[in-house]
């Protein structure tokens, strides 16, 4: 009985060091969301929040039309801690209960052909 609950100990204990090695990295804000592109047009309006310890942090707030593989339309409103890029195409994690949770550059032959179409017009 000892030397099975030691093999089942030694089973989960590998179990989970694989899990973690395949997910260490992984942003686990993209799972389960939908995918948006947009493309930046605009400067990001500028958002200074002072924290605590006096420190500003500045991010720039985003809203901007974004499209799913279908060419569906959705507004869109997010964040980041830099001024993005001019033209630059972005991909948006979306959930409906969060909003964007995550964003990635892409490349325009990246982008879904319905989805570029309406960025195009």
């Amino acid at each position: 009985m000892k030397k099975i609950g030691i093999i089942l100990t030694i089973a989960v204990l590998l179990l989970l060091s694989v899990l973690f090695y395949f997910l260490r990295g992984t942003n686990l804000n993209r799972f389960g969301a939908e995918h948006y592109y947009i493309q930046i047009t605009t400067d990001g309006e500028s958002e200074v929040t002072v924290i605590d310890t006096g420190e500003k942090m500045e991010r720039f707030s985003y809203q901007l039309p974004a499209y799913n593989e279908q060419g569906d339309m959705k507004e869109m409103t997010f964040t980041s801690h830099k001024n993005l890029r001019r033209d630059a195409y972005l991909k948006l994690f979306y959930k409906e209960s969060k909003g964007v949770t995550s964003y990635e550059e892409v490349q325009e032959n990246d982008i879904p052909e319905k989805a570029l179409e309406q960025l195009k017009k």
